[in-house]
């Protein structure tokens, strides 16, 4: 952990009002996370690359907490919610877009960390109607952008590498 170096964070905010963001997305955000971002809100990180199976991911930034922020952790999980699978809540951008996120959807209380691709993502609403797909085949589809990172927070920022 301690090769890390955070850069350009947006202003500190209170683990508290981290927490009950959180609650508003409807998730108990994982402890390592919450003092983490507490303190890092909004930052981009040193070394940033991780590896999604074989595959060199760079990581971005963090989801700020800002409310006027671009990139408010509430307002990116509000868009993404239509082809996001569900259970998954952003944290973070790469560079092109795609998404780190909590995956809820094994772990309720302690959530793995997963990359989404957003190439070829749909939302599950357009794929049920365009494609007859059941919710239940349109959840599955949405889960096809979805791949393993970490199984917490730590262990990601762990594995992050020049």
């Amino acid at each position: 952990m301690s090769k890390i170096v955070w850069q350009f964070a947006d202003q500190a905010v209170s683990e508290e009002y981290v927490k009950k963001t959180g609650s508003e997305l409807g998730y108990e955000l994982p402890e390592d996370y919450i003092e983490c971002v507490a303190l890092n809100n909004g930052a981009n990180v040193e070394p940033d690359l991780f590896h999604v199976g074989t595959i060199e991911k760079v990581f971005g930034t963090l989801l700020s907490y800002d409310q006027d922020n671009d990139e408010y952790i509430v307002d990116v999980f509000n868009s993404y919610k239509a082809a996001l699978p569900n259970g998954l809540v952003p944290f973070a951008f790469d560079p092109a877009g795609n998404l780190l996120c909590f995956d809820y959807k094994i772990h309720e209380s302690n959530p793995a960390i997963v990359f989404w691709e957003h190439e070829n993502a749909w939302e599950k609403e357009m794929l049920m109607k365009d494609e007859g797909l059941t919710e239940e085949q349109a959840e599955e589809r949405a889960r096809e952008n979805v791949y393993y990172v970490a199984t917490t927070f730590s262990e990601f920022l762990d594995k992050l590498h020049d």
